[in-house]
């Protein structure tokens, strides 16, 4: 006689400001056996507490919400299995979408099938990104990748040089240097210099006080 216990649904938080959108998929969720929805979030800050209250296993968060982006969301819930939905996702959202520890992208025009596919894969803790999507991390991560000289001249930005002392120790115009700089913010996407310090920092491309 099997006296094993029966595998528990997958706990599903569903976080999206438009109530229907939100009773959609709890339908449509709750009709699976092995999935559950324990809580549904209409806000940013609702999805944070009710993360916080039930634990679940899959967070399913739409991109854009009315308080608050949902990568904002998933930046503050680091740590959770994140399936993100959306009706598009612009190159520059790719990188922090996934900077931000989320396992699986998803676009609100592929079909039910598809998006319980994905909620169970994330819910085993894999990655779930469509062909697209992976099309467009390849290209965010090939156009973010500094080169020897950017990175040399950033490491000098985060010990406070101005663009004209940077270009005495490397022997570079001034004008050379400060091209850099802007090739430097543009494949960071930061919008200043102490940002694409603390963005370069963030990705790891160098630590200070190192070499």
């Amino acid at each position: 006689m099997d006296m094993s216990q029966p595998e528990k649904p997958l706990a599903v938080l569903l976080v999206d400001d438009h109530l229907i959108v939100r009773r959609g998929l709890a339908s449509l969720i709750g009709d699976e056996p092995d999935l559950t929805v324990v809580a549904e979030a209409g806000s940013g800050e609702e999805a944070i507490a009710l993360a916080s209250q039930h634990r679940p296993d899959v967070i399913v968060l739409d991109l854009r919400l009315r308080d608050m982006s949902g990568i904002e969301v998933a930046e503050t819930l680091r740590g959770h299995k994140i399936l993100m939905l959306s009706s598009f996702m612009q190159e520059e959202d790719v990188r922090r979408v996934f900077d931000a520890g989320i396992r699986g992208y998803l676009s609100k025009d592929k079909d039910s099938a598809e998006l319980l596919k994905a909620i169970r894969a994330v819910g085993r803790g894999d990655r779930y990104l469509p062909p697209e999507i992976s099309l467009l991390l390849a290209k965010s991560e090939h156009s973010s990748h500094l080169t020897a000289r950017e990175l040399e001249i950033l490491k000098l930005v985060a010990q406070g040089k101005a663009n004209k002392e940077i270009g005495e120790l490397l022997t570079l115009s001034e004008n050379t240097v400060k091209n850099h700089v802007k090739s430097i913010l543009a494949k960071l996407n930061a919008k200043d210099r102490t940002h694409a310090v603390t963005e370069a920092l963030k990705r790891g491309l160098f630590q200070l006080g190192r070499g």
